[in-house]
């Protein structure tokens, strides 16, 4: 989106242009907008969940708490259950505290109408970010508990981590053998579900500690080469979510990109 409106700036005549921020943020706005639209209708193919991308972080990405929230697999997750439109607007207003005179121009909406779109659309994200903020110490506690359990088979110590009412999302795209293609709900559901993939894999499965989208969370290795990365969820010292990126084609930019840092 940046490199096509980059290249409609450096083709426009600077001098017609006598806001050159509103001109730029409009412009970003409806490619993105027209993007999640194509992209909306492709999702409709998509073999079993979709996730968004894992975004490999630095560790100090978490000392700035909107900024790790933002990025979090929980709340991208939270913002593809937004339309277009209230997704922009959501965006502009939460992210880059805009007025809503200007949101307006760069959506093509009445600012009246642009309220009330950010309105429901804070609403909503409301009603389906995580209840409570977890600190990265505790959040690696967790998941450093989760890591020992799948790397030992040990199926209690799955228990003991994951919370009772746990619900996991997979996202393999069609693409991964023995991926579910709906969530699994429930601990005793994951835990076995988990032991019995380790064991199908006889041993050649490790989990490793790393960062993703600004919190502590876990890369799965086949063989040494990198099978999934796993975003968690904290709630009450346990497991209340899980967010597994499998698909091949969103692994390939993980370790390539820079890492995200504060």
């Amino acid at each position: 989106m940046l490199q096509e409106s980059w290249l409609r700036w450096a083709a426009v005549d600077r001098a017609l242009v006598r806001e050159p921020r509103a001109y730029l943020v409009r412009i970003v706005t409806r490619q993105a907008i027209n993007h999640l639209r194509t992209v909306s209708r492709r999702r409709e193919e998509y073999v079993g969940e979709w996730l968004p991308e894992p975004l490999l972080t630095t560790p100090d990405v978490a000392d700035d708490v909107e900024l790790a929230d933002s990025v979090s697999l929980a709340m991208l997750t939270v913002l593809e259950t937004l339309g277009p439109a209230e997704r922009a607007v959501f965006v502009l207003r939460e992210v880059f505290d805009m007025p809503y005179d200007e949101i307006a121009d760069a959506v093509d909406r009445s600012p009246a109408t642009v309220r009330q779109i950010a309105h429901r659309a804070k609403n909503h994200v409301a009603a389906r970010r995580p209840r409570m903020t977890v600190a990265p110490s505790e959040h690696q506690d967790v998941v450093n508990r989760l890591i020992a359990a799948l790397n030992n088979g040990d199926l209690q110590g799955l228990m003991d981590v994951l919370a009772p009412d746990v619900v996991s999302v997979a996202d393999g795209g069609g693409k991964v053998q023995g991926a579910a293609r709906r969530p699994i709900i429930g601990a005793d559901r994951l835990a076995r579900t988990l032991i019995g993939g380790r064991e199908k894999a006889g041993g050649r499965v490790v989990a490793l500690a790393t960062w993703v989208n600004g919190q502590p969370g876990i890369r799965i290795e086949l063989d040494g080469i990198l099978a999934a990365v796993v975003g968690v969820t904290v709630e009450d010292g346990r497991v209340s979510r899980v967010h597994s990126i499998a698909n091949p084609d969103k692994l390939v930019d993980f370790f390539r990109s820079p890492a995200l840092e504060r």
